[in-house]
């Protein structure tokens, strides 16, 4: 308990976890059994695939901004400024229309049978979310090279005969900076969720004769953007002409209230876990 008090990123933790289990009970006790098992499967869904995005955003901002160290080290400045270009048009795209282009080739790859299986169709939007999101780590991963390359640190490290190499991944990135990472990790989650969310229900609609909402995986974002779920989102409009009706929405419009709940509370929780950490870490 006194861990509890003292350390705001893990109290929030269990309040989101409580939450999930909370909300996971409620509709196992009330929601008829086939909007549970397709509310089930979109929750796992779309938690796998922000979970994957994070984990691939990490590798791969730690691999290019690594990288990008080293290349500059040794005086191949060519390469690492067509790398800077590259990362830079990405940067220049506004996030939501990477992930359309990201959906258009998922359209194609549908329409031709390459990625017949939901799971790789997930597996394929985290790789084009954490594309996006992998700039952010990028950014971090160098800034804290060059905030341990100003000091004595390295200098030091390097002439007792410790490898570069080992200095930067092993001493800079993970010893010193692993809290950093951590904290990078839990925006990220946060944003993935958003951003995949968002896309999902922006597809709301049939791309294509051969390609619809439902041939891809269910997520949080495709069960709101259906029918039910947006009426049990404009149901609560009927709290404010009749305050009676208030219970009868946990009850009646149990799915399109889930959905918002765990997608709200969700990123009300990320963010307070991370405010938590800069504050636990003085980051």
């Amino acid at each position: 308990m006194q861990l509890l008090r003292r350390r705001k990123d893990m109290r929030w933790l269990l309040y989101w976890v409580t939450g999930m289990l909370s909300a996971w009970i409620w509709n196992l006790c009330f929601l008829n059994s086939l909007s549970y098992s397709l509310l089930s499967a979109a929750i796992v869904n779309t938690f796998f695939g922000a979970s994957l995005a994070v984990v691939l955003a990490l590798v791969l901002g730690w691999g290019i901004g690594s990288a990008l160290h080293f290349l500059e080290q040794r005086g191949y400045r060519p390469l690492r400024g067509m790398i800077i270009f590259i990362t830079n048009l990405i940067r220049s795209v506004p996030q939501i229309i990477g992930l359309l282009i990201g959906y258009m080739f998922l359209t194609f790859f549908i329409e031709h049978g390459i990625l017949p299986s939901h799971v790789w169709q997930i597996v394929w939007m985290s790789c084009v979310i954490s594309v996006v999101c992998s700039l952010e780590v990028i950014d971090l991963i160098m800034e804290r090279i060059d905030h341990y390359r100003r000091s004595d640190y390295v200098v030091a490290m390097l002439c007792c005969g410790i490898k570069e190499s080992r200095i930067v991944h092993g001493e800079i990135l993970w010893k010193s900076s692993r809290a950093h990472l951590v904290h990078k990790a839990v925006n990220l989650f946060g944003v993935a969720i958003f951003l995949q969310c968002s896309i999902d229900f922006i597809i709301s609609v049939g791309l294509s004769t051969d390609v619809s909402l439902s041939n891809f995986p269910a997520t949080l974002g495709s069960l709101l953007a259906k029918l039910d779920s947006k009426q049990d989102i404009l149901a609560f409009g009927s709290m404010f002409v009749d305050p009676s009706y208030i219970p009868r929405i946990l009850f009646l419009h149990l799915q399109g209230v889930t959905i918002a709940f765990i997608i709200v509370y969700t990123l009300v929780c990320m963010f307070q876990i991370a405010d938590g950490l800069v504050k636990q870490y003085d980051l």
